[in-house]
């Protein structure tokens, strides 16, 4: 039941994301939440550490793309100080928007990698699209009221799946 909740991988920031691992299971995109994953909570600010990543990533060959339930104009100046496409408004975790995104990208589902902060948007969007996914945590901890009280629910979720990892 909960297994829509599960990501495929969990891990601490975009640095810690195996390329080379992705790289070699046939992964070409990345389809990345912006908010506490690629920047901090309603900032367009991107850290030496993020822009280093998406330097590797481009250089591997890697395309990426930025999902948001953000407003047009909030997405598009972060997606355009990393040279990426972007979709927003994107009712995450509806997922006609992670299918547009692979679209958009010009791969196939099982060449995807979703990454996100958040369990019940990011995660669930990306397995409900049938996409490998990956939760980070988030850059963060300032965010918007609604993110905070899912938070309280991910709590829950998060035991689980590091109960789940951890045998």
């Amino acid at each position: 039941m909960f297994k829509i909740l599960y990501p495929d991988l969990f891990v601490v920031s975009l640095a810690d994301i195996p390329l080379l691992q992705l790289e070699a299971a046939g992964k070409k995109a990345f389809i990345l939440d912006l908010d506490n994953t690629v920047t901090e909570w309603n900032s367009n600010r991107i850290t030496a550490e993020v822009d280093e990543w998406f330097t590797q990533i481009k250089a591997r060959g890697f395309k990426a793309c930025i999902i948001s339930n953000n407003g047009a104009k909030r997405v598009q100046q972060v997606a355009d100080i990393l040279g990426i496409p972007f979709i927003s408004r994107a009712v995450k975790p509806r997922r006609g928007s992670f299918l547009r995104a692979v679209s958009l990208l010009g791969v196939k589902p099982e060449e995807a990698v979703v990454i996100g902060d958040q369990i019940f948007t990011d995660i669930m969007g990306g397995n409900r699209a049938g996409l490998f996914t990956i939760l980070v945590e988030p850059i963060a901890r300032r965010e918007f009221l609604g993110t905070k009280l899912s938070r309280i629910m991910e709590y829950f979720v998060l035991k689980q799946i590091k109960k789940h990892l951890d045998r």
